[in-house]
């Protein structure tokens, strides 16, 4: 099954079981928001990658209302779920199915968001997604990444996933929620944090720090400050 089949598959039942799976989900976005919210200016463009359901943008529209949100998903069906969010807010968002990963990114952004996106990439397409996002944003501009990391070793990977699934039927997350979640799983490409952050580096990022981690839930972040070279 393709990435975009099974997310097409799961968006209903997408965000409903969203927080059996991350068992950091709280400190885990909630790091996100705050090092989003230390902005010295607010964003008025953002962009969010692999929006799914819109989750990530919702909480971020909450933090600065009058910033514009484009919201980029493999999945159409994701994006009407993201749309059935934001119908009764005055947010400005505009849905576009697209690959980010293979299609250009338009325009320029202050903001650019993702989560629990980026892993479905191989190395060569993260590698080459931060130096676009780069050139992308606006001077002062941030990317901030939520998303799942692979443990530096096999060992400590295997460790991340014994203890995850230890966590989530800790939770009671049901058999078909997990069968469901393992298939999804199935489309990863994690790469470690420390070739991501030496990534970002090289594509002309400032500030580059993993603010939170969890076993294989991390947040990690990088600046564009003015005249920067990518």
């Amino acid at each position: 099954m393709s990435i975009k089949g099974a997310f097409d598959k799961a968006a209903k039942e997408y965000d409903a079981t969203r927080k059996q799976l991350i068992p950091c989900f709280d400190d885990f976005y909630g790091t996100a928001l705050e090092i989003i919210t230390l902005l010295d200016n607010a964003p008025k463009k953002v962009l969010d990658l692999g929006a799914g359901t819109g989750l990530f943008a919702s909480l971020v529209a909450q933090c600065y209302p009058n910033a514009e949100f484009t919201l980029y998903d493999l999945s159409d069906a994701m994006l009407e779920q993201a749309q059935q969010r934001f119908a009764d807010t005055d947010t400005k968002i505009a849905y576009v199915v697209k690959d980010y990963a293979t299609e250009p990114i338009d325009g320029h952004y202050d903001l650019i968001i993702s989560a629990l996106s980026i892993h479905h990439l191989s190395d060569a397409q993260k590698e080459a997604l931060f130096h676009k996002l780069f050139l992308s944003l606006n001077d002062n501009g941030l990317f901030i990444n939520a998303d799942q990391v692979l443990g530096e070793t096999p060992a400590i990977d295997k460790i991340y996933r014994e203890l995850w699934l230890q966590q989530i039927k800790a939770n009671g997350v049901s058999d078909t929620t997990l069968a469901s979640a393992l298939e999804r799983m199935k489309e990863d490409k994690m790469s470690t944090l420390s070739q991501q952050l030496s990534w970002l580096q090289n594509a002309g990022f400032s500030d580059v720090n993993c603010w939170y981690k969890s076993l294989s839930f991390a947040v990690y972040s990088g600046r564009k400050f003015r005249g920067s070279k990518g």
